[in-house]
């Protein structure tokens, strides 16, 4: 085992793919830094080792027979203990509306396929680093009626209660952080993607409104050509 993860929990991953070479592939790559690794050939496989293994990251094929990965994606988002765990879509597919339909699920990122492995586990690193770093315990943040709990990772809107899938939970904390700032776009992936991922362009407008339809849309501002503010 790698030094890095020596000391610490070990990471697990979910692999699902109906292709067992790919699944071999990566499984491999993956243990050799450390990690441990389940693997699924098939959506409703996946439901159930997901359960049992309890991952910190699924990484899921979109297109494979039967429950094909948004279905994943979607059933794995409805159920409480998957709000938070890290989904990223793996697939050959790289048309706008397969990434598009990939973050309305819920998923986190996408990576498409074919991928070299090296290219793959850094990835990997680059997830589930960013989903570690530590926010403040205790920590809450109010604006314009919502209360954010970052220790607890609940939303409030008046008297309702939220549970918010991670990245739009982080694009909330970021901009009710700071009421009344304009988030620039790139600041925006820079804060909640990373550098070292790579998204479509979509990807922060499908956030936002999935965001707004949860908190309201007056809530959120759009900058047209720059990028958002949280109105205090």
């Amino acid at each position: 085992m790698d030094d890095h993860m020596s000391g610490a929990l070990t990471p697990k991953v979910l692999l699902v793919d109906d292709e067992q070479d790919i699944l071999e592939l990566l499984k491999y790559n993956l243990e050799r830094e450390g990690y441990q690794v389940a693997t699924s050939l098939n959506g409703r496989d996946a439901l159930r080792t997901a359960k049992q293994f309890r991952p910190d990251l699924i990484v899921l094929d979109i297109m494979m027979p039967g429950m094909d990965g948004v279905e994943v994606c979607n059933q794995l988002r409805n159920m409480p203990e998957f709000k938070q765990t890290l989904i990223t879509f793996l697939s050959a597919r790289g048309e706008d509306y397969s990434q598009i339909a990939g973050f309305e699920a819920g998923a986190d990122d996408y990576i498409t396929k074919p991928i070299r492995p090296k290219v793959f586990v850094s990835k990997v690193k680059a997830l589930l680093k960013r989903s570690s770093s530590d926010r403040p315990e205790g920590h809450v943040l109010e604006a314009n009626g919502i209360r954010v709990d970052l220790e607890k990772v609940m939303v409030h809107v008046g008297d309702q209660e939220l549970q918010l899938p991670k990245k739009e939970f982080e694009l909330l904390v970021l901009l009710i952080g700071k009421p009344g700032k304009v988030f620039k776009r790139d600041e925006i992936y820079s804060q909640i993607w990373g550098n070292e991922l790579f998204v479509g362009d979509r990807t922060i407008d499908v956030h936002i409104r999935k965001l707004r339809e949860k908190i309201g849309d007056d809530r959120i501002k759009t900058i047209k050509g720059i990028g958002y503010k949280f109105d205090a």
